[in-house]
């Protein structure tokens, strides 16, 4: 049998035949009992027949779940995968999230102890845990997350969405089927492309210092995310569909950006803008890559104006030259300019308008969550951060502060209105 692809110790596989093969020839993985966790919204199609089947003639329980879920629903799926043999999870970044958490409370008290500590802290640190009692099968239908390769997971409370952190929530394996990608809308394909491109430059920007092997891996691979986001955008710009081959070297970059060896040596907090984008799309139930490609150019600006607490200008001006070079196309030759333009040009919606109230309550939230002594943020205080938001979010009436210019071509595009009130968290 050939052994499946490594991405930091676990196995990646290509198709549904890789993992029939791999559940018929691994003793360790002959479950007694298994259970498949299915996303509802890809229940029946043929991406889940062929996961069923791959499971043979093992007796398996099938569970369908709907919706992002909570702590609540973890404990309680917790509960129901104890005693199984094997775990497969079907689904988008949210289900495969809420497999990797239950799990982990399935196979001990331990897990279940840390998520439901009160705290106002936006990050919860798994540590202690032993590893899963079952391995954990991921089969991600979305691109992007990278949720079957990461060792972190997002959960809902009811006074916020916290970040949990540690190494026992890696699936054992995954299955980069691009059969599970099929029916995305064209959309979701170019925001994942971005989505993992943010992911992957912002331990890069965000730490000063120069490491040449890291920093070498993610150059390139910045490069080869962006080339495919031109070839997605122009493939499907009139409505035709993806490649195969696209959507699978999607999946693989959206897994590998997890990987160790391209953050060898960062700090693990100089990733300030994915926390700030992560409130900003809870606090006013956006889309999550509606709030990045909202912030992403300002961001980007604050660090070449010079605001070291959220990045290195000079890193920042580094990557972007590369880009440049890469892509071999013309692009603005200012990095907060640059990626505007390259995110309008994939049709990316990046406008978003709240009531500048619902904006300074949102920075408050965020600085409770993140900073006010937590070191997640650094020496960023509560004016650092309205003062990015105040960039980010337009005023009714207004464009942000100032607003990165737009690309001609994204006239007619819609924006994303907020309206009321937000309470501060306190």
């Amino acid at each position: 049998m050939t052994e499946p692809e490594t991405l930091d110790g676990r196995g990646a596989l290509g198709s549904t035949d890789e993992l029939a093969r791999l559940l018929r020839e691994s003793p360790a993985l002959g479950a007694t009992r298994a259970a498949l966790l299915v996303d509802g919204g890809v229940h029946g199609t043929e991406i889940h027949r062929r996961v069923a089947d791959a499971l043979g003639r093992r007796p398996y329980e099938t569970l369908t779940s709907n919706g992002a879920g909570d702590l609540d629903d973890v404990l309680a799926l917790g509960g129901r995968l104890e005693g199984a043999g094997l775990i497969l999870a079907l689904g988008g970044g949210s289900l495969l999230d809420r497999a990797k958490l239950a799990s982990l409370a399935a196979s001990g008290p331990e897990t279940a102890r840390h998520l439901t500590v009160p705290q106002r802290s936006g990050l919860i640190v798994l540590t202690r845990v032993p590893r899963r009692s079952m391995p954990l099968i991921a089969v991600p239908t979305t691109i992007g997350t990278g949720s079957e390769t990461s060792a972190v997971a997002c959960l809902a409370y009811p006074d916020a969405k916290r970040l949990v952190m540690g190494a026992a929530l890696r699936p054992e394996f995954s299955v980069l089927d691009p059969l599970a990608t099929v029916t995305l809308p064209r959309h979701l394909l170019v925001e994942g492309v971005l989505e993992t491109f943010f992911r992957l430059v912002s331990p890069y920007v965000g730490d000063p210092a120069d490491l040449p092997e890291p920093d070498a891996r993610v150059e390139a691979t910045a490069v080869r995310l962006l080339r495919l986001g031109d070839e997605i955008a122009e493939a499907t710009r009139e409505g035709g569909p993806a490649t195969d081959e696209q959507r699978a070297r999607s999946a693989r970059l959206s897994a590998r950006s997890h990987a160790q060896h391209l953050h060898d040596g960062r700090d693990p907090y100089a990733v300030k803008g994915w926390l700030i984008a992560n409130e900003l799309s809870t606090a006013l139930g956006l889309r999550k890559m509606t709030a990045v490609a909202a912030l992403l150019p300002p961001l980007w600006q604050a660090i070449d104006e010079g605001e070291e607490r959220l990045g290195s200008a000079r890193r920042l001006r580094r990557l972007w030259a590369v880009i440049r070079t890469g892509l071999g196309r013309s692009l603005p030759d200012r990095p907060a300019v640059g990626v505007a333009s390259l995110i309008d040009a994939w049709g990316i919606e990046r406008r978003v308008v709240a009531d500048p109230e619902v904006t300074g309550a949102i920075a408050h939230r965020i600085v409770r969550a993140w900073g006010a002594g937590l070191p997640m943020l650094g020496g960023l205080g509560h004016p650092d951060v309205s003062r990015l938001l105040r960039r980010t979010v337009a005023a009714a009436g207004r464009a942000p502060d100032h607003e990165v210019p737009a690309s001609p071509a994204r006239a007619g595009v819609s924006t994303h209105r907020t309206e009321g009130q937000l309470s501060a968290v306190t």
